[in-house]
């Protein structure tokens, strides 16, 4: 059964750099926002076992209209555990804390090898793809929350 909980920063660390940055250095996990007013991180556990992460930070993107929005950073999941929904049950759980605080729009910058992941929990892509040293391919994708 999965665990849904607020986590702190750092224990987000080692599976955001085993999975999205394992060829940094670890302080390239450690991202500005992640003590910024207002922001969170979620974990999915699994048996006591952290396997799925998330970040979301009140970052204003000025290409959308509305001032009350969020940003999705780092979300990863444990390889092992990839089939057990953890990913969704993350974003799902942090949507209902976004959508208590009168969140209308939550974004994300996410590679396109998982485009399509993110299109099945409802976010649309914006704008075009874009390259994101030293990561890759990237994209603007959107979710309305309101």
């Amino acid at each position: 059964m999965l665990v849904m909980k607020k986590i702190e920063p750092e224990m987000t660390y080692d599976l955001r750099h085993s999975i999205l940055r394992p060829h940094q250095p670890m302080e390239s996990c450690m991202y500005d926002t992640d003590y910024q007013e207002g922001a969170f991180h979620v974990g999915a556990f699994y048996e006591e076992n952290l396997i799925s992460i998330a970040s979301f930070c009140a970052v204003v993107n000025e290409e959308f209209s509305s001032r009350k929005q969020y940003r999705l950073r780092a979300m990863a999941t444990h390889e092992e555990y990839r089939k057990l929904g953890a990913g969704r049950e993350v974003v799902n759980f942090a949507e209902n804390i976004l959508k208590d605080k009168g969140t209308e729009l939550l974004w994300c910058m996410g590679r396109t090898n998982v485009q399509g992941y993110y299109e099945k929990l409802g976010f649309r892509p914006y704008g075009e793809v874009f390259d994101y040293p030293p990561i890759g391919p990237h994209i603007v994708m959107v979710k309305k929350l309101i």
